[in-house]
């Protein structure tokens, strides 16, 4: 074992956490695996644990989560998102998004990058981290940041089997997936915040004041 790994070991130790799995994990072509019990519980031993963690601390973090069955269910539920709060209905979103049926479900979504002044971006997401309630991004051609970065409210669609237990399990499946790190990986946890003025904490200073999650199956 290298200095490098056991510094590692002794921390994961003293925080209770085994060491990270090596390898993909929880990809629609892999199958789903699970993990002994993690700090707080054993949350992660099954799927339907994992969804309820994640939706708990993107909860916590001021995010709201709704679940749908499937991908056919996503626009109508992004627009009634949308309309119960009287928000606008016109929206931008990542390519890979551009053949859902927005149209039939009252919305106007246009599959390009945010230009600064558009209002609603919806995203989908590379994973998402159960345990601290984090969507993962990679920048790409077709994976804008600026849609997710730019508008005041954020949808991101999460595939169910892209929520992963920690956020060494997300690194593990970006190398497994992708090999090497993109130019950028953005995480999101919650709306946009600070709390520089006076040490109080206001929503959507640098970016959304909103993230809505759809999960998808």
């Amino acid at each position: 074992m290298s200095s490098r790994d056991l510094i590692l070991s002794r921390i994961r130790a003293s925080i209770g956490r085994g060491a990270p799995a090596d390898g993909a994990v929880l990809a629609p072509h892999l199958a789903a695996r699970t993990r002994g019990p993690a700090p707080g519980g054993a949350w992660c031993d099954s799927r339907e644990g994992l969804l309820q963690r994640f939706t708990e601390r993107a909860t916590a973090l001021a995010s709201t989560v709704e679940r749908v069955p499937s991908w056919a269910e996503v626009p109508a539920a992004a627009a009634a998102y949308l309309i119960a709060r009287e928000l606008p209905t016109r929206a931008v979103c990542w390519p890979s998004l551009a053949d859902q049926a927005w149209a039939g479900a009252g919305l106007q979504v246009e599959a390009r990058p945010s230009r600064g002044d558009d209002l609603v971006g919806i995203t989908s997401t590379f994973c998402a981290v159960a345990d601290t309630g984090t969507l993962m991004l990679l920048s790409g051609a077709d994976t804008h940041a600026a849609t997710s970065l730019l508008p005041e409210t954020h949808i991101a669609v999460v595939p169910v089997e892209r929520v992963v237990p920690l956020m060494e399990d997300g690194f593990a499946l970006l190398r497994a997936e992708k090999g090497e790190a993109p130019r950028a990986v953005n995480f999101v946890s919650g709306p946009s915040r600070t709390a520089d003025i006076e040490q109080t904490v206001t929503l959507g200073a640098h970016g959304p004041y909103r993230v809505h999650l759809i999960l998808v199956g």
